[in-house]
């Protein structure tokens, strides 16, 4: 028997394991997965939490409700991959050998790498919004909030899901709009970027939508430390901004043990083949979703499409033919920006978010770069998209590759 091993059983590595196990001879191919944590966490959902609009048991389902039955599962902390001798070691010496190896590991938030941020303000007055923990904590901070500062800050690139900070800040004008305090309420958007986003033509209607809202936006400000005594966040140009509340997106890494295996950049990030996603130092080693260090999004329609292409190449590898597909760096998300509406972008590596429509030209029914309900319609439906088809490795009606039919040059 050949094995197949799967390291991370989150979105990118559960959709992989549903893609290849109906693919794969089974007397011919063993298939392993190996995850630390057995909940599996719908981590978009994480967003609507401080706001009440979705709950813990909307976001949480076990990781065995995705697995296809014939698949070894392990649940175990892994020390390192050992690439020369085709070994993945795990916590308490149990060796597995492999292969192919698929890395899904993801990335993770270490607040610990800013100072100040993990004091004692943590979870009293800071908080962050990308593990459940941080979000219900902040769903219980909101509900006695009556007026003040309300500061969110993205203090380091890159990091999950990259317009989630805008669409908590539009989320919370029309949370503090609905209680009736938005007068007592000062919103302040403070960005290392230059702008609102990343990309020109979005980070100019996404600003502009910012400053319709009466959110301040605070570009280019470097996050040097947190004030816990004075509340105050201190920029390395010794800008301050005080805060009542801050939510932050806290430093975003590979895994430890990416770095422990010698095959990271220096943000633990697995060196990948943008196009292939194939490991840039061993070739019977592919990368999907936030493991990569592709320069692209890391989000869960980028681990879906890239997906498509995983499993085109890697068929290929193991009947020794070329590599035939190529990843373009399709990203595609749906920003919810208060009110019952949301927006839209599309784009990969080399054309950013242009106005449009999406997925049918001149039909839609999704506005790009838009703010119409019918986004907010598309960010809610997929929520069930995700439970239901993605990670159980279904098909979508939607290209892997990026079309430019439908969209408006600028």
């Amino acid at each position: 028997m050949k094995n197949l091993l799967i390291l991370g059983a989150g979105t990118a590595g559960t959709m992989m394991l549903n893609k290849l196990y109906k693919e794969l001879d089974k007397e011919e191919w063993k298939v392993t997965i190996v995850d630390q944590y057995k909940t599996h966490y719908y981590q978009p959902g994480f967003l609507f939490i401080p706001f009440g609009i979705y709950n813990k048991q909307d976001v949480t389902k076990p990781k065995y409700d995705f697995f296809p039955a014939g698949v070894e599962v392990i649940f175990s902390p892994i020390d390192k991959i050992v690439g020369e001798e085709n070994k993945v070691y795990l916590d308490g010496g149990k060796v597995l050998n492999y292969d192919y190896l698929i890395i899904a590991t993801g990335t993770q938030t270490r607040p610990s790498e800013t100072t100040g941020l993990k004091d004692k303000l943590w979870y009293k007055d800071i908080f962050d919004f990308y593990t459940i923990e941080g979000a219900l904590a902040l769903h219980q901070r909101l509900k006695n909030f009556e007026g003040g500062d309300l500061v969110m800050c993205i203090p380091e690139l890159p990091y999950k899901c990259p317009v989630a900070p805008i669409e908590f800040v539009c989320l919370a004008e029309a949370y503090f709009a609905k209680r009736g305090i938005r007068d007592k309420v000062n919103i302040t958007y403070v960005t290392l970027m230059s702008g609102a986003f990343t990309k020109p033509v979005a980070s100019k209607m996404l600003g502009e939508l910012l400053e319709e809202k009466n959110i301040k936006v605070v570009p280019d400000f470097y996050l040097e430390h947190v004030d816990n005594e004075n509340k105050k966040i201190v920029s390395y140009d010794e800008r301050e901004i005080p805060f009542d509340i801050l939510t932050i997106v806290p430093v975003n890494m590979g895994s430890d043990m990416i770095e422990r295996s010698g095959l990271g950049d220096d943000m633990n990030y697995v060196k990948t083949n943008k196009f292939t996603l194939q490991s840039e130092q061993f070739e019977n080693i592919f990368v999907i979703g936030d493991a990569a260090n592709i320069p692209t999004s890391k989000a869960g329609s980028v681990a879906h499409f890239a997906g498509e292409i995983l499993m085109e190449n890697l068929l290929a590898a193991m009947e020794g033919r070329a590599l035939p597909a190529k990843f373009d760096g399709h990203a595609n998300c749906y920003i919810e920006t208060g009110y019952g509406k949301g927006a839209l972008i599309d784009f990969n590596y080399d054309t950013e978010p242009l106005p449009g429509t999406f997925p049918l030209p001149g039909i839609g029914p999704f506005g790009l770069l838009k703010n119409t309900k019918m986004n907010h319609y598309g960010k809610v439906l997929f929520r069930w998209i995700y439970w239901h088809i993605l990670i159980k490795g279904k098909e979508l009606p939607i290209e892997a590759d990026m079309t430019m039919a439908g969209k408006q040059r600028v």
